[in-house]
């Protein structure tokens, strides 16, 4: 079921009957959410772009994504990128997605697909800890490559050649990370208070959290789009949505313990 290759110049472990291709991510621990250190380097990206409000809604939904915490995970692996159109057809053959510009494009799944989808997957949704921790990539800033505002480079959706777009990947070898919007196991809860150390998603009834989204909104048309390829950005689903599902790391093949900047 599962084969190790090199994608993207990489290890990498494929799902032979699907293609699915994923990335071990070590175990380890980070500080997740949204710091002090990350919001003041929004507001010198604002003040550099000569923007003296445009933020401010951003700023007022920070809480969100706070109080920052430490988390620490086991290892695992991850979707490279979020699922295809064509993949997702493994599972829903009869599959239909009027965003994809092809087989090779972002699924991109409304309710009750994504209810088919996650039935009939033999994988599982992160938590939105997981999908944080793999997206920093052992960063503390504002994404992977600093505290720079993200460039519309990072935004990826077509994936028909697996060796391309190894430029756009993180240390652990994750691409399009924070791009389409991408679903997570954990209901939606504004803050990390009383959240789980360990990266157990929250359950309950309700919406799930979302991650990402950037590509959902391109072409970009000046309305701070960028925000939404932040590590720590996180609101609650509606409609639409991506998914890069988790696995076990195969038996017999642990990973070193990672540590994460401070």
């Amino acid at each position: 079921m599962w084969a190790q290759e090199i994608v993207a110049g990489r290890p990498a472990w494929r799902h032979t009957p699907s293609g699915v291709v994923f990335r071990a991510v070590p175990g380890g621990s980070f500080r997740m959410g949204l710091s002090d250190a990350e919001l003041a380097a929004v507001r010198a990206i604002e003040r550099a772009d000569g923007a003296d409000d445009d933020l401010e809604p951003f700023f007022a939904g920070a809480d969100q994504a706070r109080p920052v915490r430490e988390v620490r995970l086991e290892p695992f692996l991850i979707a490279r990128h979020p699922l295809t159109v064509a993949q997702v057809r493994h599972w829903l053959p009869e599959y239909e997605d009027s965003f994809a510009a092809s087989d090779s494009s972002t699924a991109r799944l409304g309710d009750d697909d994504l209810d088919d989808l996650l039935r009939m997957l033999p994988f599982r949704l992160p938590s939105e800890a997981e999908w944080e921790y793999a997206a920093r990539a052992g960063t503390a800033t504002l994404n992977f490559r600093g505290d720079d505002r993200p460039d519309e480079d990072q935004v990826l959706d077509d994936f028909a050649d697996e060796q391309r777009n190894s430029t756009t990947e993180n240390t652990f070898g994750l691409t399009a990370t924070g791009s389409a919007n991408e679903i997570c196991a954990d209901v939606w809860i504004p803050h990390f208070k009383d959240a789980p150390v360990d990266a157990r998603p929250r359950t309950g009834d309700g919406p799930r959290v979302v991650r990402g989204g950037a590509g959902d909104l391109s072409p970009w048309q000046g309305c701070n789009e960028w925000l939404l390829l932040l590590s720590a950005t996180r609101y609650e689903f509606h409609d639409f949505t991506a998914v890069r599902p988790v696995a076990p790391v195969p038996a017999g093949q642990g990973h070193a313990e990672h540590r994460s900047e401070t």
